[in-house]
């Protein structure tokens, strides 16, 4: 199996190594630093299941690796539509992009059935400019449950977790799923093909949609988050009003608030990836997270104050960083 891993950073890195080490035919594209300390280093992953080094090829141009299976996505969903001139060299007919995003995904709709089939979400798809460069066709949905940062230049810390669950937008259980699920497994990760992605999508979005923002405006770790009363309190509406919009879409999380937060107290003094942008200075991917699903709950019809409260505030902060 050939594979690009298109952002190889915390998370990219982390699946290419390991997928490396398993035997796949792995390409990492990145640059600056990072690049430079793979291509002389390889990606050293730190982890409480055991430190090792993955030699990988690394890159800066896509036209070096040439077509692949798949596409692993690591970039950020607000990179998406500007990504066409180093996703196009590793195209070919078949090849499947595995976006591991967080948030709403572009393809959400696609092949959804029933009245909302094809929609396009403005926040996450403005203009159908993602669409036009990822064509939902080629999209395999990727939900991730693990938790690692860049620690350094070619260094990864994997925190906990190793599952990334994989679906298509059509509920199928494809070849092109199971045959990507079994390399991932190989290599040491789990990696289930669950034909209700949108449900995974919903129970990861719930802790997304309200410690991310919450911890760039408030430069809080998941546990000081947790532990504030009344930070806890603001981030268990949020998760209500989250599960009312996903309800009203028909999906069911299965999981209690109270189980989801005491999971992300369990994760620690855990920075998000949110204020990790913005302590790097990078772009805050909020749209997928918190404007889509106001736009989503305007669609639907339900209330959400407090989510909009919150987007209005982080809204700001993001444009004021990016300034």
């Amino acid at each position: 199996m050939k594979v690009a891993v298109l952002g190889a950073g915390a998370i990219g890195a982390y699946v290419g190594a390991a997928l490396h080490r398993a035997g796949a035919d792995v390409h990492l594209v990145a640059r600056g630093p990072h690049l430079a300390a793979m291509r002389r280093d390889g990606v050293r992953v730190l982890s409480p299941r055991g430190d090792f080094t993955a030699r990988a090829h690394a890159t800066d141009d896509p036209g070096e690796i040439g077509p692949v299976d798949f596409v692993f996505l690591g970039l950020k969903a607000n990179s998406y539509a500007a990504c066409g001139p180093l996703i196009e060299p590793l195209l070919h007919d078949s090849t499947a992009v595995v976006a591991a995003q967080n948030g709403i995904p572009w393809w959400y709709f696609h092949r959804y059935g029933g009245p909302y089939d094809g929609l396009r979400i403005e926040s996450v798809d403005p203009d159908g400019a993602v669409g036009a460069v990822l064509a939902p066709e080629r999209a395999v949905g990727c939900v991730v449950y693990a938790a690692t940062e860049v620690e350094g230049p070619g260094v990864v810390r994997h925190l906990e977790g190793t599952r990334f669950s994989v679906g298509e937008p059509d509920r199928s259980v494809s070849t092109r799923c199971l045959a990507f699920s079994e390399a991932m497994q190989a290599s040491g990760l789990k990696c289930p093909v669950e034909p209700a992605l949108r449900n995974d999508i919903w129970l990861k979005l719930l802790g997304n949609i309200s410690f991310n923002p919450i911890s760039a405006l408030a430069r809080a770790t998941m546990r000081q988050m947790c532990l504030h009363g009344g930070t806890r309190q603001v981030i268990e509406t949020m998760m209500r009003e989250t599960l009312a919009v996903a309800e009203a879409l028909g999906c069911e999380v299965g999981v209690s608030i109270e189980r989801r937060l005491a999971g992300a107290e369990k994760v620690g003094d855990h920075r998000t990836s949110t204020l990790q942008d913005l302590e790097r200075g990078k772009p805050l991917e909020l749209d997928v997270l918190l404007a889509a699903v106001v736009e989503l709950a305007e669609i639907t019809g339900v209330e959400v104050p407090t989510l909009r409260t919150v987007h209005a505030i982080s809204d700001l902060l993001a444009l004021r960083s990016a300034a």
